[in-house]
């Protein structure tokens, strides 16, 4: 067939199936390529300027260079392209050559040449810039990186592999095969029977039954209903959904446009924030893509069935991730969550029936409608089913996305993922749930990881965030970090919210700069409960995990801020003093020279002195110190009380 006679444009469940045969025949003669990470993580460490260096180098020698739908009697000896996030985050720029599976990581454009050479012409592999585990090893693939090793993909699963900008790429992976199957074969209601057997619980947080949600939509009564994709991220170190959009749009717009099918819905949005510029023009782009191969918009694939989805900008508030809100935000209006009932699959968008998943929920459904719910359901727990997708950031040696089967334990994502904590130092706890989520101990690490696990330790699956804290982390400052974070954010609505958090975190301030009392931590407690009872939405209602979980597990570091006028991690200012110990200082004068308040006396020879009166606790002469002297070290509680009296 030549290109003249391919169509682009899909108007029956076969002519999908004649697109996927194609396409498939078509990438398959090239002979090998080169794929470029372009997520926003390795986009900000140069993975653009390595991809324009591979095009230059690959035209030079009169090859290909961009990935094109290559026909018979056309061959290519080697492409480049760019994909989504892999992940792996903490190692990009990352560059995978295929079909051998060849894994680079930390790519500059000045390794571009070496790795083309050793590609292409000695079938070798350049070692230095494969990933090194902690055992020395070598790892050739991402299958053989422990990072990737434990995870199980699903809405993942063409995250990093495929051009998210190229819609026949994703035909040749069976793309919108799902839909097809749905809209000839499938009732609306068999829809939602299937996602119910499958065991899907939503994925933005609250844990609640999706097939129960789209059946309460469905059944109300309305001549409209809408769809939306609530993409609305807004957790500190978050970038779950901005990767699925970047990498691998099309399915989420496949599945909304499942899910729009099976609720009755035509008109849909995907409420995606301002700041997430590259994820829109991607999202945009694969929408334009979708409505001239006829798998979206007007008339599906023949079936009948019309879904005519929109990309509305959200100006970056937090609170409209609640739906509600979100909804008010779309309607014009401030993002004021309203009450519920009526919820907003009885009386939602413009007073019309309307279903809100969030963008891994979605993601998720044409794996499930083409491969079965019964192999969704046989992964993870009786009442967590499927997968989970998490943000790992924080104190932690690789960072990145990660997706793992629900019920797996906290310890297996740290350690055997994660490859435990950065430099040496001593796990603490793990945040999970964003600003909303708990702070979680040492002795929980076994804890497995699903909805009703993480709830009854006093946390919450959340969005997917876990934030991984070390022994120089204090959870007094962690949980006034979150807690500033949700005042910040709350909309003012409602009283326990707005001034309740507000207090709250005005009593944490004090306990960390010296000045709490005794009664602040029942006072936190009860303030804390009245707050998530008295709340209108899910903000005011979990503001308070963080709060509340530490000082169910880390109370001894509140007393001792308390007590002790002590921060037991050395991390809060007010209650830190820098201490030179003249017997290990050898007047280097590194220190002196570093100090920006010139708080360090000293002449050569003789050992120098922090003028305490001068110091702003920056902490820069701890850490230009000389390891082999160590000198500098932080002091608190009593010792701070006797360093600045003997001043």
């Amino acid at each position: 067939m030549s290109a003249k006679q391919f169509s682009t444009r899909i108007d029956t469940p076969s002519k999908l199936a004649e697109t996927k045969e194609i396409c498939q025949a078509a990438f398959a003669r090239q002979k090998s390529r080169f794929l470029v990470c372009a997520g926003t993580g390795c986009v900000a460490m140069g993975s653009l300027q390595v991809l324009t260096e591979f095009k230059r180098l690959i035209a030079e020698r009169g090859l290909n260079v961009d990935v094109e739908l290559l026909f018979e009697g056309h061959e290519a000896k080697t492409a480049v392209a760019f994909s989504g996030c892999h992940g792996f985050c903490e190692r990009g720029p990352l560059v995978r050559f295929e079909p051998l599976g060849i894994f680079y990581t930390k790519v500059q454009k000045t390794d571009v040449a070496e790795i083309l050479e050793a590609a292409l012409d000695n079938d070798a592999v350049v070692e230095r810039l494969l990933y090194q585990d902690q055992d020395g090893n070598r790892c050739l693939t991402e299958h053989d990186v422990p990072f990737y090793r434990g995870q199980q993909r699903i809405a993942l699963e063409r995250c990093g592999a495929t051009n998210p900008e190229e819609i026949r790429e994703y035909f040749a992976q069976g793309g919108y095969q799902a839909l097809a199957k749905v809209l000839s074969t499938y009732t609306p209601e068999q829809v939602i029977e299937a996602v119910d057997s499958s065991g899907l619980r939503g994925r933005g947080g609250a844990g609640f039954p999706t097939a129960k949600k789209w059946s309460f939509c469905r059944a109300a009564s309305g001549d409209l209903k809408y769809m939306i994709c609530n993409c609305d991220e807004g957790d500190p170190g978050a970038f779950m959904d901005r990767s699925v959009l970047e990498a691998d749009p099309h399915a989420v717009l496949e599945g909304m446009a499942i899910a729009a099918y099976a609720i009755g819905a035509t008109k849909g949005y995907l409420y995606v924030r301002a700041e997430y510029p590259l994820a829109i023009a991607r999202l945009q782009k694969a929408m334009e893509q979708a409505r001239q191969w006829g798998v979206l918009g007007e008339n599906i694939m023949g079936s009948g069935f019309s879904f005519n989805p929109e990309i509305f900008h959200g100006a970056g508030a937090f609170v409209c991730g609640e739906e509600t809100a979100l909804i008010a935000s779309i309607e014009g209006w401030r993002g004021f969550p309203r009450i519920r009932p009526p919820f907003p699959a009885i009386k939602g968008l413009f007073g019309k029936p309307t279903v809100i998943n969030n963008v891994e929920t979605l993601a998720n459904l044409p794996h499930i409608l083409q491969h079965g719910a019964a192999q969704f359901a046989a992964v993870g727990t009786e009442k967590s089913k499927g997968t989970k997708v998490f943000a790992l950031t924080g104190k932690l040696r690789n960072t990145g996305l990660v997706e793992v089967p629900m019920g797996i334990t906290i310890r297996d994502v740290i350690f055997d993922i994660g490859g435990g904590t950065s430099e040496g130092t001593k796990f603490k706890a793990v945040q999970i749930g964003g600003p909303s989520g708990g702070c979680l101990p040492e002795e929980l690490l076994d804890l497995k990881v699903d909805f009703d696990s993480l709830r009854s330790a006093g946390s919450m699956m959340g969005s997917g965030g876990m934030v991984i804290l070390d022994e120089t982390s204090c959870m007094v400052d962690i949980a006034r970090y979150f807690l500033e974070f949700t005042s910040h954010e709350s909309c003012g609505q409602c009283t326990p919210c707005r001034d309740g958090v507000y207090q709250m975190l005005q009593i944490l301030t004090d306990i960390t700069c010296g000045k709490g009392r005794p009664e602040d931590l029942a006072l936190l407690e009860e303030m804390g409960r009245t707050i998530i009872a008295g709340s209108i939405c899910g903000l005011g209602k979990t503001a308070p995990n963080p709060v509340l979980s530490t000082l169910r597990y880390f109370r001894h570091e509140y007393e001792a801020h308390i007590h002790d006028q002590a921060c037991p991690a050395l991390s809060c200012k007010e209650l830190i003093a820098f201490w030179i110990d003249p017997d290990k200082c050898k007047a280097c004068g590194q220190c002196r020279k570093a100090c920006p308040a010139e708080a360090i006396i000293g002449e050569k020879k003789v050992p120098h002195v922090i003028e305490q009166s001068k110091c702003n606790k920056c902490g820069i002469c701890f850490e230009t110190c000389p390891d082999k002297f160590s000198a500098v070290s932080k002091v608190t509680g009593r010792q701070k009380d006797a360093l600045l009296a003997g001043a």
